[in-house]
């Protein structure tokens, strides 16, 4: 059975999600958990955790940017419009 458009649009919908959400853990939790092993001390402060924090608020706006101008693609390549472009 061949699958339709309205398929495939799903698998690569699902794929992404998926994989941004790898992302996500990973971005999320390996910083912290390694945080220590790579830990530099600045005047006496350990600054690892601090740079663990701010990294991972710059991978979660790029994990949004990603999706979303990744599903724009999608969407196009598919007749999708959202609602404020009808």
């Amino acid at each position: 059975m061949k699958p339709t458009p309205r398929d495939d649009y799903w698998r690569r919908t699902r794929r992404l999600t998926a994989g941004l959400l790898l992302a996500w853990a990973l971005a999320a939790f390996a910083p912290v958990y390694f945080a220590r092993e790579l830990s530099v001390e600045v005047f006496g402060w350990p600054l690892a955790f601090w740079w663990a924090s701010q990294g991972a608020l710059l991978a979660f706006c790029a994990i949004v940017v990603a999706y979303a101008r990744r599903m724009r693609r999608l969407d196009g390549a598919a007749g999708v419009t959202p609602p404020e472009t009808r």
